[in-house]
């Protein structure tokens, strides 16, 4: 397991009565009701999941480690878009997640968009580093 040596930021989120309750961040800038999704037995009722706010904040720290990778480079690359997309299903031990990371930046071709992205899953991204090993996730282009 890899500890951090210096912490550079921390936050927390309460959430009450699990998948169909309410989730607040302590800085109150983000609050949710929720709801399971229809395909899992819940209502969907407008309401987020678990697995949608992990799918962007997945996406958005992805991207800013494609970013990083890409100035470390010194690639003119653009802005990067992420797409991140999670299932939740079943899996031997009971359920579990899979991912698929979708990426696209508008100044590289395709060859060093995936190099890019390969070094930003396997070297920097954090949400990459803690699935790692633990669920499966893969790495692709985004085609617009």
């Amino acid at each position: 397991m890899e500890k951090l040596n210096k912490v550079l930021y921390t936050i927390s989120a309460t959430a009450t009565e699990g998948r169909t309750g309410h989730v607040e961040s302590e800085t109150g800038r983000l609050k949710f009701d929720l709801a399971k999704p229809e395909t899992m037995g819940g209502s969907g009722a407008d309401r987020t999941n678990p697995e949608e706010m992990f799918a962007c904040g997945y996406a958005a720290c992805f991207g800013g480690a494609m970013e990083h990778v890409a100035k470390t480079r010194n690639l003119d690359a653009g802005a990067p878009t992420v797409q991140a997309t999670v299932h939740f299903g079943l899996n031997d031990s009971g359920v579990g997640l899979g991912v698929d990371i979708r990426g696209h930046m508008e100044n590289l071709d395709d060859e060093t968009v995936l190099s890019v992205m390969n070094e930003a899953h396997e070297k920097v991204c954090p949400y990459s580093k803690a699935t790692r090993g633990n669920i499966e996730v893969t790495v692709g282009l985004l085609k617009e």
